[in-house]
């Protein structure tokens, strides 16, 4: 029986709201939400929408999403209508649900919360045979403007602390979808790894009173082995203890801890150097699935000194076992340094 089958019985296909539940072992947030559950599924995997059958992400079919809450047009078409060259849009099966007040309780030695948040995908192009790799530069450009945007605007809920933007490009990345988009998720506590993260930075700081990752950027710029591509604004490396195949990071070299304050130079070059790495990483492995994320300062904490945004890319070439669930350690078979020299090569 599919997980889709198995929720309808156990609903009885009434709508549940989604809530967050904490582990007091190890401190981190869960979210149980059925409405994931019920994403359309084939032999237990998520069923991709194949070339010439339906993709309610194709330009022409707005009627079959949820209505638009941004959307960028040249020619002045309506609202949730054919003529966009990007679109933002409520997930159909959020993880999370933007009507509510943001409630905890105790039972016991665990602690609830009520699923309130936001949950949004932002499709980048109206062309279903489009990949970021191969968009022009001015409209990757476009999608950062639009994660800026979405940012701010959600930002203004106080319910909301912190925003993850995230891309799973490839059904092996993730992906229930094979048009290109990425997504956004607006959380009403900060992630543990993104405390983690953050705490690490600071204790940095407070010993050395300078940002690790600006101190990483002048290493790595020393040395020069673990570097992917660089322009004015921006540098993309292989980090130091990569955890998987051609993992990457790209940092901006000016110190900033919030992504969305980011200006049209900064932008422009960003998207250059996301184009880079993403075609060679096409070229070199043969288009593979990825994740990318978002890492930027949480809204409500004092992180400006510390704290430095930068986007992560993950090839999914890779897969978890035992040993990784069991012990936290990851086993990498390609030295980052090698990872590198194989991404520069023309």
């Amino acid at each position: 029986m599919l997980i889709r089958e198995i929720l309808d019985v156990i609903t009885e296909g009434k709508f549940i709201m989604p809530e967050l539940r904490k582990d007091p072992v190890l401190g981190r947030w869960v979210i149980i939400s059925t409405e994931r559950g019920k994403r359309p599924l084939s032999n237990g995997k998520f069923d991709m929408e194949r070339k010439g059958g339906f993709c309610p992400f194709c330009g022409g079919n707005e009627s079959h999403t949820p209505s638009e809450v941004l959307a960028y047009r040249s020619d002045g078409s309506a609202k949730d209508t054919q003529g966009w060259t990007l679109r933002v849009v409520p997930n159909k099966y959020p993880a999370l649900q933007i009507e509510g007040a943001l409630s905890r309780e105790g039972e016991g030695i665990y602690d609830r919360m009520s699923g309130v948040g936001a949950h949004e995908v932002i499709l980048e192009s109206p062309d279903h045979d489009m990949t970021l790799a191969k968009m022009a530069e001015k409209d990757i450009e476009n999608v950062f403007w639009a994660y800026r945007d979405r940012v701010l605007d959600l930002k203004k809920d106080k319910r909301f602390k912190y925003i993850l933007i995230f891309k799973n490009e490839g059904e092996a990345a993730g992906a229930s979808l094979e048009h290109t988009h990425s997504q956004l998720i607006a959380l009403p506590i900060v992630p543990k790894r993104t405390s983690e993260m953050i705490a690490g930075a600071k204790a940095y700081f407070n010993y050395k009173e300078r940002c690790v990752y600006c101190d990483i950027i002048q290493q790595e710029k020393d040395e020069g082995t673990r570097i992917i591509e660089e322009n004015n604004h921006f540098i993309a490396l292989a980090p130091f203890a990569s955890r998987f195949p051609f993992e990457s990071i790209i940092l901006p070299k000016q110190h900033s801890a919030f992504f969305e304050e980011g200006q049209k130079q900064q932008f422009e070059q960003l998207a250059r150097v996301l184009k880079s790495v993403l075609s060679k990483m096409d070229r070199a492995l043969e288009i593979p699935p990825y994740n990318m994320m978002i890492h930027t300062s949480p809204f409500y904490e004092n992180t400006a000194e510390h704290f430095h945004w930068h986007i992560e890319i993950i090839p999914k070439l890779t897969s978890l076992a035992g040993f990784e669930w069991g012990t936290g350690f990851y086993i990498n078979p390609v030295p980052p340094e090698e990872a590198a020299q194989f991404l520069r090569q023309p």
